[in-house]
Order: C-alpha cells, then sequence, then structure tokens
C-alpha cells in the first residue's frame, strides 16, 4: 500500500505545522514540506488533508480484549472486544489484560486473542496474570513471560486496595515487581507493573513504600484508576510529582462522576494546573472490563461495560471543553504510553517509525480517518481522492 496525506496539519505530538506525509508499506517514508511526485506502475491512495490534523494512532494500554467481568455472577461476564470497536475509537495498539476473573479468562485466551486482532491490522501486546499473586503465566515464572514470550511487555493488571485483590503482602509484590523488571531488562522490555487501584484507604501506599525501601525505582509501575475517587486523584498528583506515572481510566458513568470521580478530560487539566509533569500522564480505556457498582455493604449492585471509543472521547472533551492543548492532550494517549511499553516505533509521526496515524477534521475533531500499519482501517470517503500519483 502507497498512501499520500497532502497538506496536513501534523501534531506529532507536538506541532510540526503543515507537510506532507508518505507512507510505504507499514513505515513512514516521509514526512515533510515538499511535493512529492512518484512515477509507479502501481495504484495509490492520496488523501487531501487540508482540513485535517494527523495524530499519531492511539496506543490504549489496559483492554480486556478477551472480556472481563463476572462480578455479578456468570451471566455479567463481558464480551471479547471486536476488531471494529478498536478502529472506531482511532485506537492502533492494544494492550490486553486480564482482570478479576482469572480462571475462565485463561493467559492462553489472551495471547490467542490478541494474536488474532493482529491478524486483523493492529498492533498488540499483553499482560501476564491478572488480579491475584500469585499470578498466573504462560511459562510457569513472570520473568520468563516477560523475556520470552514476544507481546508479553509486563505484568498486570495486579488489584491493589480493592476488596477484590487476593491482598498481596510487600514482599510479594516487591518479588513480582523485581522478576518483571530483570526480565525487561533481560529482553529490552519494559517489564512494567500495571497496578489496578481500588477504593481502598491504602491507595498507592504499597507503591510509595517499596520504592523507600528497595532499589526499584518509581516508574516500574504504572497505576491506573488513579481518577477513581477524590482522594486517590490527589495523593496520584503527588506521586507523580515524585516521579511515577498515573493513569486515569476513561470509561465510567456519570454516576461515578457524582459519587467524586474525576472525569478524565478534568484530570488532565488540573494535573497540568498542579505542575505534574505532562509526560507521567496518560489515559488508558478499560475497554471491555466490567464496571460494577457496589453498595456500601460491598454488594453488587448493576453492571456497566468499559469502551474503548471513550479514550479519544476524553483526549477530544480535554481540548474542547477544558482548554487542554492539543499536543499536551494527546501526548496522553500516543508518546506517553509508547514510553512507558517502550515501544520505540510507536507513538510518534517520524519517517522510519511505523504509519500508525489518525487524521481528525480540524473545527470538530472528529476522527476521520484510520491508518493502522500502513493500511487505512476506516475513512470517510468525502475527503479522499482515488487515483495514482502525478
Amino acid at each position: 500500500m502507497i498512501i499520500l496525506i497532502e497538506g496536513v496539519e501534523i501534531y506529532s505530538p507536538e506541532y510540526k505545522g503543515i507537510k506532507n506525509i508518505l507512507i510505504l508499506d507499514d513505515k513512514i517514508a516521509y514526512i515533510g514540506e515538499e511535493k512529492i511526485k512518484i512515477d509507479l506502475p502501481v495504484s495509490a491512495k492520496v488523501i487531501d488533508g487540508s482540513k485535517l490534523y494527523a495524530f499519531p494512532g492511539f496506543i490504549d494500554g489496559h483492554v480486556h480484549i478477551t472480556g472481563g467481568g463476572g462480578e455479578g455472577g456468570f451471566s455479567t461476564r463481558t464480551p471479547e472486544i471486536m476488531l471494529s470497536d478498536i478502529i472506531e475509537g482511532g485506537v492502533t495498539t492494544i494492550v490486553g489484560c486480564l482482570g478479576t476473573d482469572g480462571i475462565t479468562r485463561s493467559m492462553e485466551n489472551l495471547y490467542a486473542k490478541a494474536k488474532g486482532l493482529e491478524e486483523e491490522g493492529v498492533s498488540t501486546y499483553i499482560y501476564t496474570g491478572s488480579y491475584r499473586v500469585p499470578v498466573s503465566t504462560l511459562t510457569g515464572s513472570v520473568m520468563k513471560d516477560v523475556m520470552m514470550i514476544d507481546k508479553v511487555v509486563g505484568v498486570g493488571e495486579i488489584a491493589l486496595s480493592d476488596h477484590r485483590s487476593s491482598q498481596p503482602n510487600l514482599e510479594e509484590l516487591k518479588r513480582l515487581t523485581a522478576d518483571a523488571r530483570v526480565g525487561g531488562i533481560l529482553s529490552q522490555k519494559a517489564g512494567i507493573v500495571n497496578i489496578h487501584l481500588g477504593d481502598g484507604k491504602r491507595m498507592l501506599n504499597y507503591l510509595i513504600d517499596i520504592v523507600n525501601t528497595t532499589e526499584i525505582p518509581i516508574t516500574q509501575f504504572w497505576p491506573t484508576h488513579v481518577n477513581r475517587n477524590p482522594y486517590l486523584f490527589k495523593q496520584g498528583i503527588e506521586y507523580a510529582k515524585m516521579g511515577g506515572f498515573i493513569d486515569f481510566t476513561t470509561s465510567s458513568d456519570p454516576v461515578f462522576w457524582e459519587e467524586g470521580e474525576v472525569k478524565a478530560s478534568k484530570a488532565i487539566k488540573i494535573c497540568l494546573e498542579e505542575g505534574v509533569d505532562e509526560e507521567k500522564i496518560t489515559l488508558t480505556s478499560d475497554g471491555q472490563g466490567s464496571l460494577p457498582q457496589f453498595n456500601e455493604k460491598g454488594e453488587f449492585v448493576k453492571l456497566g461495560i468499559g469502551k474503548v471509543t471513550s479514550l479519544y472521547k476524553e483526549v477530544r472533551d480535554a481540548v474542547l471543553e477544558d482548554n487542554v492543548p492539543i499536543e499536551k492532550a494527546i501526548k496522553c494517549i500516543t508518546q506517553n504510553p509508547a514510553k512507558i511499553l517502550k515501544l520505540r516505533n510507536k507513538g510518534r509521526l517520524e519517517a522510519g517509525l511505523d504509519a500508525d496515524l489518525v487524521l481528525v477534521e480540524k473545527e470538530s475533531l472528529e476522527i476521520d480517518a484510520v491508518i493502522a500499519m500502513g493500511k487505512i482501517m476506516m475513512e470517510q470517503k468525502k475527503l479522499v481522492k482515488r487515483g495514482t500519483f502525478e
């Protein structure tokens, strides 16, 4: 596939001005101001980018690709994700995880689903393990999984400060993190530990204790759901100022906002106003995960389902409603997660990197086209000129 995007305004995620982008196969071959004229005996796609912004393809680092849930019984297990849901949200790279249910949702199933989505056209990775410690793995070892399984970039989501957690002690969590870190070092992977944070009073304290009592750096953790309640959010800001990453979940419900959850778009704005390093902030969707509601006795009340499409919606809201600059907002779902996960060819628009792009309309910021690994996965026909290069 050869694709030429002419005269498009680029955020890489930093602003780059109006350029032309040439895509050859699965890579960005050229980005520049010169008009490209190529005479080849093959058809090519030419896109008029004059009314568009070009963003890097979005990275969703926490998705229950095989489904999740079950907190309300077997009938509440959520379904597997579909490729159409991923593309509709502008996501071109996805990281799959298990959650509460590490029994009927297996690592083998997770790996197979990731491979299937990759065959359909998006880049996929997975975490080994689930909520519970000791974790379930593919090889019997966290370190072996990270080192030897191509798609495994870390371990998670490990549940802390939650009534559904297996309540690991500090020493168990230290050993788990150390194994993930060494596995990552030996294989040049992230070896990241993705932490699910519940509503418990311990919040981020375990992670802070590990950083203070061991040589493990704070950047080995990627805690999510940090916008779950105002107390955790406040501590999360201080944690980020210590150098840690904080992740805000975009799948939510207005009911949760009424109960104190901080809307992800507003969380970005508040963090920036509080002086948090913009490179420490990320968003993930918790797509296909369950959104259970419990009463004050911890009893299940009802269940919702996370949506990958919520990821960009919150970024768009951050720009249009909360006045967050575009480059700072989209960094949370492009460059920042790419760095955390050590995905060296993702997260930016540069020649030589993977051809993952999202084209959006300038005025509305609505998604117009999605290109994943050099293939157009979704497009609005009105803005595309078909034919060959001049």
